[in-house]
């Protein structure tokens, strides 16, 4: 802070002093976000879930499960058996997709296969319909 002494004119009429004292303003300002910061509640970093109780009742029968299995050459086997082209493959989940208890589908990639060949039956498998779909056989990837 500074105080006005005397005026460079040489007058008996000291100067108008016209600086705004700002010190009042930034202490309530100061007041405002302190009070602020004290009112926001406290972030819990969980995620409240209601949950069901007890067991659900054991399946009645065990799931239907046909293994996928694309070569290194992007060739498609079904259960084993070799498929001749991607239609028989679309015939094949479209069969699955139409089933009233979809059975599950498991996709087992080679490891050198080409990433369109595998895209291209996931992507088939989705538009059909098929609902219980999963990749098996990625611990072959692990270096």
């Amino acid at each position: 802070m500074g105080m006005n002494v005397g005026s460079s004119s040489g007058g008996d009429e000291p100067e108008v002093m016209m600086d705004v004292n700002t010190t009042p303003l930034i202490d309530v300002m100061l007041v405002l976000l302190v009070m602020l910061i004290i009112t926001i509640p406290i972030q819990l970093h969980s995620v409240n879930l209601d949950l069901p109780a007890g067991n659900p009742p054991p399946p009645t029968r065990e799931p239907v499960v046909h293994e996928v299995f694309i070569d290194f050459d992007g060739t498609v086997s079904w259960d084993g058996v070799a498929l001749p082209n991607h239609a028989a493959v679309e015939a094949k989940l479209n069969e699955v997709a139409a089933a009233e208890d979809q059975p599950e589908v498991h996709i087992k990639p080679n490891k050198l296969v080409d990433y369109g060949a595998v895209a291209a039956v996931m992507a088939s498998a989705q538009r059909l319909g098929v609902k219980k779909m999963g990749m098996i056989g990625n611990e072959q990837f692990i270096n």
